[in-house]
């Protein structure tokens, strides 16, 4: 082999190795904010495998020993779903339980709509109904929606509308399709509410 061909060939193994570090570099553990965020786009799952499953250990060690409820909820979705682990679904079901306990909105949210749904768990309205309404008293949209829709099909208290109604009539979104939806449910849960109670749901969020 000649200089030249061995100089060739040393670079090129130097190249390599700089871009398999590359490759393999370190991904920064996301800060509570950001993976709240990320949550709340439902994008946690996607950016666990983006990140080529780097953060397993790291996830786990947030979620089983400090308890951090964000973790707490991208570990059992994790664990439902069999994301970058093996798929425990009941397991991952009781950490977003944990999650919810701690009052994170998108753990309370994701649990109602199981419930609603019978995904993963048994349907169950009622429990559907508890985790929605304590989600939309945090003022998750989305919780507030599907709290509407389940009391427009005949479950849930009717004491609990004038709370559906004035949650979603201060809402805010920039969605179309989403707009659309509060407003059919605030013109459902008006036929199903005294005038006088409609006129108490109005006011404004902080009175």
């Amino acid at each position: 082999m000649t200089r030249i061909t061995t100089g060739i060939f040393i670079l090129s193994f130097l190249l390599s190795a700089q871009s398999r570090a590359q490759e393999v570099k370190a991904v920064q553990l996301y800060s509570q904010d950001e993976l709240i965020q990320m949550i709340n786009k439902n994008e946690h799952l996607d950016r666990v495998v983006m990140d080529r499953c780097q953060l397993v250990q790291d996830i786990e060690a947030r979620a089983e020993t400090l308890k951090v409820p964000a973790y707490q909820f991208l570990w059992g979705d994790m664990l439902a779903w069999g994301v970058c682990i093996d798929a425990e679904p009941a397991r991952g079901i009781e950490f977003m339980k944990d999650a919810a306990n701690q009052g994170l909105p998108a753990a309370l949210e994701q649990l109602g709509r199981y419930y609603a749904q019978g995904k993963l768990v048994q349907m169950d309205k009622s429990r559907a109904v508890v985790y929605l309404r304590e989600a939309s008293s945090l003022g998750n949209l989305k919780a507030q929606v599907q709290l509407a829709e389940l009391f427009l099909g005949g479950h849930g208290s009717p004491y609990d509308y004038v709370d559906a109604y004035h949650w979603l009539y201060n809402a805010v979104t920039n969605d179309e399709k989403t707009h659309k939806k509060i407003a059919q449910c605030l013109a459902g849960l008006e036929k199903l509410m005294h005038p006088k109670a409609v006129r108490q749901a109005k006011r404004p969020l902080d009175s």
